[in-house]
């Protein structure tokens, strides 16, 4: 049977999303006395509120892409391909519309009806209340495309429709009559808007125009028209001020004075691609718009230019991400590096504590001076990155190289913001663009935080100083490697750097040059791995550095021994990124052939692997192992998969080439829930034979905690530590076996007696005060089976263990049998190697308890002779494998 989710790693969630193409929509919330704005995240929308611009809400996952958005003052409406649905709570389905054969491209609630039109320009009228289609309209694609619907004020029963033909359409939908048709403006409708006046509508042009048209007498009151092509959105402001927004393709808002009626203010570079919605919060100052650049922006006009300025902001890459990694000791931060030339913190908690360190730029003041972006001042792309924590509150403690260009950049986490250097070794700093041909192709901030290694293209390694950005060191007289380096890479002492090339050489450096010269000449040694480096993964708390060659194979270098000790092969394509788990116990990697692929370091074997739809570009684990995140190709978000061996047993066991590889959808923005895993009968059986209790006769632990056996011989002191000041008393009263008279005095009732018949007799001989233990032990004397005793030793507390060792001997009513019972119980414990560090507790706290019997008794004392033997016989054979295993490791390591 074919596996249906991958052994190690189970869905969780998608980070980085807030809105796409789709515009937002808006609702006011009584409950919660703010207005509730819903947008568009692929197949999920969210739920924000106003007030925090706080993320309330995640829908459930659709079946395919939300196309459009519609709300009122009952609920929220989406269109997922040519289904539309009515969801309650802003996250589940409550109803659902069928009866389109094409996508849905507008949606209109009206009163008790739903208005819905399809990509084939069929119009249906739905009754919310029984979910049936009421009205269909079929115009003609030809001669009436409907690109926009609308409802004008007190016009009871009719909905107006703009077209790609530049005509308008009134319709009443109760009689399914038209009304009256506007002739249009020579240019296709992409905005139909309400005015604050009745009977006047905005409509927005495909050419930039904006009419103000009055429908009652079909004439136009005034006309506008935008620099920046088609508009996208339009809103009127209620709260006195005559303003009109309308949003344009290349990101730019414009606010008009429809008074005066000229251009007000101009909000340039408000978004970054299409403003895809700008709707103003009724009788209030505020506007939200939305975009496709993964934005959410509240805006506050409190200026008398009516000019308006950000008030919040919620956002995620615009471009897809490029490398990522997580930050800081704990798993609550991922560093993300976008196309988009940004720098982000995503938080895998809430997304309120998202931010992030800015864009980078050839100029930071003159940016932060213009308060616009410009293109010229963009860097290209950051591609990867490298950052350490030791010094981030004193300087810049992140590098990043970026595509094309040999400046490196360093960037501070604890001040979020670009840093003020620029790393270039000095032979490359009189080179203009033109002539430049070097680039930096990989960066390593050292663990202490004081260095940065960079590799560049033409085969040279330099190391800076990342506070002053001063030049330190060159590696290599003339350059370190003949091409190109493809990683660089320190250890934790800052004692050797290692460099690679696209030639397949790996070289050991001195950290150090010689005491007066800036130049190392000679590497330490070289290991020529025949095969072309793509790039390194280090893993700062051991000796193992990754080591990605252009054949798909994963080497794995001994940094102590200098010999590659693994290698991995069964990627089909190029292989994108890798990472160590936090014990550096497993690599996990990924590659052009969509699969994430999990290995066992110590085994040499792949453990797990599962594919998605698109290739994964760069994947980083958690330091506590809890997440594993993940970017994909055309994938704005981050992608975080929980470590189920966290949390349960998963049986991990080498993969077969046959295998299976299980494809698994990516996680969307909600929580997902677990996915069962199909086991066959084969994974079943191997499953029953590993859990042997014990392996070929090995020494075996026991399943106990440490509390139940490791303080047995301090028990007396637990005691009287724990013992209460004050006994408790218990309250007067009868014995349970006699009935009392009622009265003022206690007077027993023997009414209910009865009297003896006879007396019985009773055999002195026969009386044993024996504990259930003690009669349990009593019983192996004739059978030898020592399990039921053992079992039944496991399930007693300390202090019953104390009370029934003691119990054994002749001062507490016990015998000589029963310590020799309980002492051929220990042998058989030693001679059998279960259970081991139990039966040293047990035989620990049997001789200091019995330790004058056993001198006195000569058959006691004897029989503890056979008891060394077998215990040494068991110390002797662990000593011997735990060396053998020593030895094999060192013979590894050489």
């Amino acid at each position: 049977m074919m596996p249906v989710s991958s052994k190690i790693f189970l869905k969780n969630r998608a980070l980085g999303y807030v809105s796409n193409h789709v515009p937002c929509v808006i609702r006011f919330s009584i409950k919660r006395e703010e207005y509730l704005i819903n947008t568009c995240v692929g197949k999920a929308f969210h739920t924000y509120g106003s007030n925090h611009l706080k993320l309330l809400a995640v829908s459930d996952t659709s079946s395919e892409e939300i196309n459009c958005l519609a709300t009122d003052q009952d609920g929220i409406f989406t269109a997922s391909g040519n289904i539309i649905h009515a969801w309650k709570r802003n996250s589940e389905i409550k109803w659902s519309f069928e009866g389109h054969s094409n996508h849905v491209t507008l949606l209109l609630p009206f009163a008790s009806h739903l208005i819905s039109v399809d990509e084939d320009n069929v119009l249906k009228v739905w009754d919310r209340n029984t979910q049936e289609c009421i009205l269909t309209l079929d115009l003609g694609i030809e001669t009436f495309k409907i690109t926009a619907i609308a409802h004008p004020n007190t016009y009871i029963n009719k909905i107006l429709l703009g077209s790609e033909q530049g005509m308008l359409q009134l319709w009443n939908i109760k009689t399914s009559a038209l009304i009256h048709t506007f002739n249009g403006w020579g240019a296709a409708v992409t905005v139909l808007e309400q005015s604050p006046a009745l009977d006047v509508f905005a409509i927005g042009l495909s050419d930039g125009r904006i009419i103000l048209h009055n429908l009652k007498f079909d004439e136009t009151v005034v006309d506008f028209k935008q620099d920046w092509g088609p508009v996208t959105c339009i809103s009127f402001r209620t709260d006195g001020a005559p303003i009109m927004a309308t949003g344009s393709t290349v990101g730019n808002i414009v606010l008009w004075n429809l008074e005066e009626r000229k251009v007000a203010s101009q909000l340039l570079n408000a978004h970054d691609s299409v403003v895809s919605s700008v709707i103003f919060f009724p009788n209030q100052p505020l506007m939200v718009s939305s975009s496709s650049d993964n934005s959410l922006k509240i805006w506050i006009f409190d200026q008398s230019d009516f000019g308006g300025r950000l008030l919040r902001l919620r956002e995620g890459h615009a471009s897809p991400p490029t490398h990522i990694r997580f930050y800081g000791k704990a798993s609550n931060h991922v560093l993300s590096a976008g196309r988009d030339s940004s720098l982000r913190v995503f938080n895998t908690i809430t997304e309120t504590l998202n931010y992030s360190l800015g864009r980078a730029s050839y100029d930071r003041q003159v940016m932060k001076k213009k308060k616009w972006t410009s293109e010229y001042l963009l860097m290209p792309p950051i591609i990867e990155f490298s950052s350490s924590l030791v010094r981030e509150k004193e300087w810049d403690n992140i590098a990043a190289i970026h595509l094309g260009i040999p400046e490196v950049t360093s960037w501070s986490y604890d001040k979020r913001r670009m840093g003020s250097h620029k790393l270039l070794p000095e032979r490359l700093q009189h080179r203009t663009k033109v002539t430049i041909t070097d680039v930096a192709t990989s960066v390593y901030v050292t663990n202490c935080g004081n260095f940065v290694v960079i590799g560049y293209s033409s085969g040279h390694v330099d190391r800076f100083n990342i506070q002053s950005g001063i030049h330190r060191c060159t590696y290599g007289t003339k350059s370190a490697h003949k091409g190109s380096i493809r990683g660089v890479a320190v250890d934790a002492l800052n004692q050797i750097v290692f460099s690679g090339c696209n030639g397949g050489y790996l070289k050991f450096w001195p950290f150090r040059p010689s005491r007066g010269s800036i130049v190392c000449a000679k590497p330490l040694q070289v290991l020529n791995l025949g095969e072309g480096i793509s790039f390194f993964r280090a893993h700062e708390e051991s000796s193992l550095i990754g080591i990605i060659l252009e054949n798909f194979v994963i080497c794995l270098v001994d940094i102590e021994a200098r010999r590659v000790v693994r290698k991995l092969s069964g990627h089909t394509g190029q292989i994108t990124d890798a990472c160590f788990s936090p014990d550096a116990r497993w690599i996990i990697t990924a590659s052009m052939d969509s699969t994430v692929r999990t290995w066992d370091v110590p085994t040499a074997s792949l453990i797990d692997i599962f594919k998605v739809d698109t290739p994964c570009t760069s994947l980083s684990m958690s330091i506590s192992g809890q997440y594993l995140a993940t970017t994909h190709v055309d994938n704005l978000g981050i992608y975080l998969w929980t470590n189920k061996t966290l949390f349960s047993l998963v049986p991990l066991k080498p993969l077969k080439e046959s295998d299976s590889i299980p494809l698994i959808d990516l996680p969307s923005t909600g929580v997902e829930s677990t996915i069962p895993i199909e086991e066959s009968d084969e994974e079943n059986e191997d499953e029953t034979l590993d859990s042997k209790k014990q392996i070929e006769n090995l020494i075996t632990l026991s399943d106990l905690a440490a509390s139940r056996w490791k303080n047995l011989l301090d028990i007396d002191t637990i005691k009287i530590r724990n013992k209460p000041k004050e006994a408790p008393k218990a309250p007067p009263k009868a014995p349970f076996f006699l009935p009392t008279l009622p009265g003022k005095d206690i007077i027993f009732d023997y009414s209910s007696l009865k009297p003896d018949d006879g007396l019985k007799t009773v055999r002195l001989d026969k009386i044993t005060n024996y504990t259930i233990f003690g009669k349990m032990l009593m019983d192996t004397k004739d059978t030898n089976n020592f399990s039921p005793v053992i079992e039944k030793l496991k399930t007693m507390s300390p202090s019953g263990l104390d009370f029934e060792i003691n119990s054994l001997g002749l001062e507490a009513e016990g015998s000589v049998i029963l310590l020799k019972q309980f002492m051929a119980m220990i042998e058989y414990m030693f001679s059998t190697n279960q259970d081991f560090e139990l039966a040293q507790a047990y035989f620990a706290m049997f001789l200091r308890s019995h330790r004058n019997a056993l001198t006195e008794d000569k058959a006691l004392h004897e029989y503890l002779k056979q008891i060394e033997s077998a215990q040494l016989n068991g110390w002797n054979k662990l000593e011997s494998d735990l060396m053998f295993c020593l030895s094999v490791i060192n013979v590894l390591k050489m």
